[in-house]
């Protein structure tokens, strides 16, 4: 089995699960208080009470381990999912499993005070946990937006509010940026390849959301299914201005800007005559939903309306 095959099913579930959260209580609704025992509503609409200030985290999926780390409570954080591979540390980090199938007795054993999961996990993985005794917390937002709102919340949990603020303020400011200088300019047509057998971007899922915030439109948002696979001739009916390749750099090879030119009826696509085939330089930034979620915001924009904002 390729990786590719290995990845692009799991990379998939991930960015499927980005946008069928429910929307984050604010935490000015919730009460900024870094008091315990504190209850907050977590974005799987649960009600957790935490009765003192974690000092032991597990983290079930890299997005909440790359906001433990931007809100530094890397000191605290005892275990993460295989994934988990950004900062660089994160590597070193002691391993519970995968993504989709954390490892329940490795977790346990690892005694932490407060587990971070995200949607997939509701679904038996948290009713386990706390069954032992656990407490979890649900972070997986559905909009760019929410993304300082979880930094927030993450600082609140752990009586850490200072670094998160000022983290989640950075955050914040940056997509402003961005959708302010957008915000008066023409959409442009998007064609976001996430696999070679077109896979690509449906309505209101979290990259859909991204795109829209960096001045886009993805040609396959009318489709059905969060992550529709599409018809060649449909892509070409289309016209997409842009076309942003996300399926390269495994070990098959992936998609080339020339592939895409070669394939039969797109050379009458606008992105290809204007030769704007671009390749994203790091699939992270756009499907996991955490801080470096902000990074692939600003690419996508200035790849999109270049004209904006001043040179890479």
């Amino acid at each position: 089995m390729s990786l590719r095959t290995f990845v692009i099913p799991i990379l998939l579930l991930a960015l499927s699960l980005s946008g069928c959260g429910s929307a984050v209580t604010p935490l000015a609704q919730r009460g900024a208080t870094t008091g315990f025992p504190l209850t907050v509503t977590d974005e799987a609409g649960r009600s957790v009470t935490i009765d003192k200030e974690p000092q032991r985290l597990v983290s079930l999926a890299s997005s909440n381990t790359e906001l433990v780390y931007a809100a530094d409570l890397q000191d605290r954080l005892v275990g993460v999912d295989d994934y988990s591979d950004y900062p660089p540390e994160a590597k070193n980090m002691e391993k519970v499993g995968g993504f989709a199938k954390p490892n329940i007795e490795k977790i346990v054993s690892l005694a932490p005070d407060l587990v971070l999961a995200t949607q997939i996990h509701t679904k038996g993985v948290v009713d386990d946990l706390e069954k032992r005794g656990l407490k979890v917390v649900v972070i997986q937002p559905a909009k760019l937006e929410q993304i300082p709102e979880n930094l927030l919340l993450l600082g609140q949990l752990t009586g850490r509010l200072g670094q998160a603020e000022k983290v989640a303020g950075a955050l914040r400011q940056r997509i402003q940026t961005v959708t302010t200088k957008v915000a008066n300019a023409p959409k442009v047509r998007v064609f976001f390849e996430l696999s070679p057998d077109l896979i690509s971007v449906g309505r209101d899922s979290f990259l859909d959301d991204m795109i829209e915030k960096a001045g886009g439109e993805s040609v396959s948002r009318d489709t059905q299914g969060a992550w529709p696979k599409l018809n060649p001739e449909v892509i070409v009916a289309k016209d997409p201005q842009v076309i942003i390749l996300a399926d390269h750099g495994s070990d098959s090879g992936g998609v080339t800007a020339e592939m895409v030119r070669e394939r039969p009826g797109w050379a009458m696509v606008s992105a290809v005559k204007d030769n704007r085939i671009v390749l994203l330089p790091n699939q992270d930034i756009t499907n996991r939903p955490g801080p470096r979620a902000v990074d692939g915001l600003e690419f996508l924009a200035q790849t999109l309306h270049p004209e904006l904002f001043t040179a890479r």
